[in-house]
């Protein structure tokens, strides 16, 4: 007893330690601010409440024990982007205080496993600030989702430096096989940073060599259907700015079904977003992440195994839709 009253005591302190350094500014996330490209006036508020509550719930795991953490103050549709930024802030303390992944895991069993895809991309966003390889001194996840923190790494490039990614492609040295996984997660930034308007993420992304559009594009499908930002007509004017590229579209837009099936909230314009992007009813979409997941468990720890999990959703969106976009 005496001992676990020492140990609160000591994560008390190290908290109290860490917090002002760490503490993150909502204003430093500010889409406006930032040079974004703002949105249309429907729209804007919707990636705005999304910034705001990733800062809200990296500051309050920077106050409170991670297991604590419920966030029920804010939206449902929301809670999800607050576990990310959670999940940044506690991989941040980890990786400060040496504790290989304590408070992270205590943030997934806190949430019951709800936001585990968040959880993972979250870390991703801390290991790109500490400029570390994921999974660098910390114990978590398992192959393939522990890919998903490349995600999370690309991300964070491409929203703090959207310039030189989107720009300069400095994403050009993240090689091998974590690049596609950067390529989605800077994808993701895209749709912020074009301000959810199709033709400028058309225009973005045929700027880059064509080998890199299509994780791009599963990012944007991704972003597309989890913020469930767009109204059905905007959503098909992407369909037809993605010509070629709607597999991976759909791809990214059943991981978004997945997520939000796990949490158990399933919000009406995710679900218009993605029956529009996959065809298919997000019940349905998650499934095909299952299955694919289920049919690469066992597989190495090389991002082999991720880009075989991807790869099956794209092969059950085929089948399901012809290949053809409905």
């Amino acid at each position: 007893m005496q001992w676990g009253w020492t140990m609160a005591i000591s994560g008390s302190f190290l908290r109290s330690l860490f917090r002002r350094p760490l503490t993150l500014d909502p204003n430093d996330l500010d889409l406006v601010r930032r040079g974004f490209s703002p949105a249309s006036p429907p729209v804007q508020p919707v990636l705005d409440g999304v910034v705001r509550s990733f800062a809200a719930g990296y500051n309050a795991a920077l106050e409170h024990e991670p297991r604590e953490l419920t966030f029920e103050t804010l939206s449902p549709a929301l809670r999800g982007f607050a576990y990310e930024g959670a999940a940044m802030s506690t991989t941040l303390l980890d990786l400060l205080t040496g504790t290989r992944g304590r408070r992270l895991a205590a943030l997934e069993r806190g949430s019951e496993q709800r936001y585990t895809h968040l959880i993972h991309v979250g870390a991703g966003w801390a290991f790109a600030r500490m400029r570390l390889r994921p999974w660098t001194g910390i114990r978590f996840g398992r192959s393939p989702l522990h890919w998903l923190a490349w995600d999370g790494w690309g991300f964070h490039q491409a929203f703090f430096r959207p310039a030189q990614v989107f720009a300069g492609h400095l994403e050009r040295a993240a090689r091998a096989g974590s690049r596609p996984v950067r390529d989605q997660g800077a994808g993701r930034a895209l749709w912020f940073y074009a301000g959810a308007d199709p033709a400028r993420i058309r225009d973005v992304i045929t700027t880059f060599a064509p080998g890199r559009r299509p994780d791009l594009w599963a990012g944007i499908g991704l972003a597309a259907t989890y913020t469930g930002a767009q109204p059905p007509d905007v959503l098909e004017n992407l369909l037809t700015s993605s010509i070629g590229f709607h597999d991976h579209l759909a791809q990214g837009s059943a991981f978004a079904a997945k997520a939000h099936c796990l949490s158990g909230v399933m919000p009406p314009q995710v679900r218009s977003a993605a029956r529009i992007l996959t065809g298919a009813e997000p019940e349905a979409a998650a499934e095909w992440t299952d299955a694919s997941l289920r049919a690469v468990d066992g597989h190495d720890h090389t991002p082999r195994a991720y880009q075989d999990w991807r790869a099956g959703i794209r092969r059950a969106w085929a089948m399901h839709t012809g290949g053809v976009t409905t």
